[in-house]
């Protein structure tokens, strides 16, 4: 007896040391595979995304090129890429005249404030600050430069900073595309391959359920957040244009990242709206008409979010939100879908469980039943 328990300890012994070497091999592998792949994750993500996003377009084109998916995908980022790289590269000739006049005036002393009118010095709470600081500047530009050295240098640094991780972000966006054109192209095996992967993850039953989830959420976000904002920023950005407001193309960018960030467009339109009747040169009529215009195009949002957002989504609009604004706090722009994705599939998770709860209750036989009921309903 005491034989057979030394050799079936031992036995018990060898299979952990083997179980142990081989779950500390496969932590191994795992965690040198997410830290090669870490630098790349990012792109890789922004990649499926704009991939699943552009999927019904891409999909639409292959059949008119007689079911070509690679050249479908090459055409699709191609369209795109001159649709978005020749209104970037204008912008950015645009910005870069106007930085180079700003400095050419500073430098030969040509650059001049326009006083301001005594209205402004009746605003609430900021007006007899902001007018006593403007009117100075009006009177003396280079002694109010000189007082406040460091303050613009900090700013300068602040807005170079922010222009360089502009331009990454710009590029980070066309390489990802780049990369969704590759998935598109390979489409089909990819859904099959991330089918079984859902499946073996959960059941043969809930896995293409889960799968379509997902990749409904993150069309759903595409379309109700970046969709909805490159709407509104392009109606603003014509008002902005069409009411004469200078640098309209740079507010208009500003309005398209206030939008992805899920703050109001109104935080860029009032401000406009303020310039047009204290600064502005047009007529009243003109600047009712643009009034009425900027305020109704900065509140759109409040009308495309409830028509995109969640559709096809077998979840509510208000948990696809919530993950959406909640994952991009955490976890930023890429945080924006990998949030709504996680909460919108807990939820179902969730609500598959309390109704398979539900559903696995004894039913009460018809006699009991009958009994339980009260004596008015006979």
């Amino acid at each position: 007896m005491r034989t057979e328990e030394a050799s079936r300890r031992q036995l018990m012994n060898r299979d952990l040391i083997e179980a142990l070497v081989r779950i500390g091999l496969i932590v191994f592998l795992v965690v040198m595979c997410v830290r090669i792949f870490a630098p790349f994750a990012n792109l890789m993500i922004w990649g499926l995304v704009l991939a699943i996003a552009l999927a019904p377009v891409h999909q639409r084109l292959a059949r008119r090129l007689g079911g070509r998916q690679g050249r479908a995908s090459t055409l699709l980022v191609v369209i795109i890429l001159l649709l978005l790289g020749v209104p970037t590269v204008l912008l950015g000739i645009s910005f870069a005249d106007h930085l180079h006049g700003l400095y050419s005036a500073f430098t030969d002393q040509t650059f001049a404030i326009p006083p301001p009118r005594p209205a402004v010095a009746e605003w609430p709470l900021v007006g007899e600050r902001l007018y006593s600081a403007w009117q100075a500047a009006a009177n003396n530009l280079p002694a109010l430069l000189e007082q406040n050295q460091e303050l613009l240098r900090d700013m300068g640094r602040r807005a170079l900073g922010a222009a360089t991780n502009t331009a990454g972000s710009l590029l980070e966006l066309f390489a990802a595309l780049i990369i969704g054109a590759v998935m598109m192209a390979y489409a089909e095996p990819g859904s099959r391959a991330l089918g079984r992967i859902f499946s073996r993850v959960t059941d043969p039953e809930r896995g293409p359920q889960l799968q379509r989830l997902s990749t409904a959420t993150v069309r759903s976000v595409a379309i109700g957040v970046i969709g909805v904002a490159f709407i509104q920023a392009l109606l603003l950005g014509v008002g902005f244009l069409l009411a004469g407001i200078p640098a309209a193309g740079v507010l208009a960018l500003i309005a398209l990242f206030t939008g992805i960030l899920q703050l109001p467009a109104l935080l860029i339109s009032l401000p406009v709206i303020g310039y047009l009747w204290w600064l502005g040169d047009g007529s009243t009529t003109m600047n009712i008409i643009f009034t009425i215009y900027l305020i109704l195009a900065g509140m759109i949002d409040n009308v495309l979010k409830p028509l995109l957002l969640g559709r096809g989504v077998d979840a509510p609009m208000l948990i696809v939100l919530l993950g959406a604004i909640g994952g991009m706090l955490t976890g930023g722009l890429v945080g924006l879908f990998i949030g709504g994705v996680l909460l919108a599939v807990s939820y179902r998770l969730f609500m598959e469980w309390i109704e398979t709860d539900e559903h696995s209750t004894t039913p009460v036989p018809a006699q009991e039943e009958s009994l339980k009921k009260p004596d008015a309903e006979f």
